[in-house]
């Protein structure tokens, strides 16, 4: 980390201290889809975030984080629909758009309007996806019995996700989608069939590099914002920032704001 000032000289020789700004602080806040759009590889029923609890809850969260000043509300949408979101987030300061269901627009244009942003920032990447379909194809022609036993380790957490919408407050599943053992088994989903393929056209490999090269760019965007003196909060899906925790733990620029604070 750079340190906090530099001394140096004036034209006169009068010793100078240039004051630096600290610092930048990412905060990387994991959510389940609010709208489910099953595009995940676990799907199930999710909670309803519009009951009256529920919207009171995201208000008092939204607020609570608002009142921390971040410069930059960063979200898991396509840098191509820049425009887009902004327009909407526009129209929602004005009081002219009633907020989607997602999490974009519950948490993201809610925090940013409540901070005083002028705008929200997309820092998705559509262009490098996981490469799924071809390791399933792989796995059904190579290897059915760990195609089997992946389905079966889907089956169950994709039961036991929807046991837990089905029970726990909003308030519960946030701080769930954030703990460290949550993003543990969000990681182990893709390095548990990372070695399908080993030795020959290493396939598993080939998915796990697609996924976690998303990510890279996805982080590689936050890094673009989170400069010095920057306090930035990126909402994204759970199974990224699974990942882009452990980009942030060892990026020496950076500095890692916890969102479990505030949930």
């Amino acid at each position: 980390m750079l340190p906090a000032s530099i001394t140096g000289w004036s034209a006169e020789g009068q010793a100078l201290e240039v004051e630096e700004a600290p610092a930048a602080q990412v905060m990387l806040f994991g959510v389940f889809h609010f709208a489910n759009p099953s595009r995940d590889v676990v799907k199930s029923e999710i909670i309803d975030v519009l009951t009256p609890k529920n919207q009171q809850y995201l208000e008092q969260l939204t607020g609570r984080l608002a009142k921390q000043s971040p410069t930059h509300v960063m979200l898991e949408c396509d840098p191509a629909l820049q425009e887009k979101y902004n327009r909407l987030f526009h129209s929602y300061l004005k009081g002219e758009h009633k907020l989607d269901v997602n999490e974009n627009q519950q948490l993201g244009f809610r925090i940013a309007a409540q901070a005083g942003l002028t705008d929200v920032i997309c820092y998705d990447e559509q262009k490098v996806h996981w490469k799924g379909g071809e390791l399933i194809e792989y796995m059904k022609k190579s290897s059915p019995d760990r195609k089997k036993l992946f389905d079966e380790h889907i089956q169950q957490f994709s039961e036991l996700t929807a046991h837990h919408h089905q029970t726990f407050s909003l308030e519960r599943l946030l701080r769930q989608s954030n703990d460290p053992s949550e993003d543990r088994e969000n990681m182990n989903l893709y390095l548990m069939v990372n070695d399908i393929g080993a030795g020959g056209e290493f396939v598993g490999a080939g998915a796990s590099t697609s996924w976690w090269h998303r990510n890279f760019r996805m982080y590689a965007n936050i890094q673009a914002v989170a400069q010095p003196g920057t306090r930035v909060i990126a909402i994204a899906g759970s199974g990224h920032t699974a990942i882009l925790k452990t980009f942030l733990a060892t990026d020496l620029a950076r500095e890692s704001w916890d969102v479990n604070a505030y949930l």
